[in-house]
């Protein structure tokens, strides 16, 4: 899990839990997403990194780079 990209389809940031898309299994599957940086807010559609992963559905994620 860690590495994969996903789009976010729900704002991320500070004491928020947002939702991030994820490709899983030849499918796509929602993971509950909060930001690695605690300041970070990240809007909805922005392209993310897993940078941890605390099964069974919640991410800690960074922006990609472009």
């Amino acid at each position: 899990m860690i590495g994969k990209e996903g789009r976010v389809t729900g704002r991320i940031g500070p004491r928020l839990v947002g939702e991030v898309i994820i490709p899983v299994r030849g499918g796509a599957e929602a993971f509950y997403a909060h930001p690695v940086d605690a300041t970070e807010e990240i809007e909805v559609g922005a392209i993310v990194v897993v940078v941890e992963y605390h099964p069974p559905r919640t991410v800690y994620v960074a922006r990609a780079l472009a």
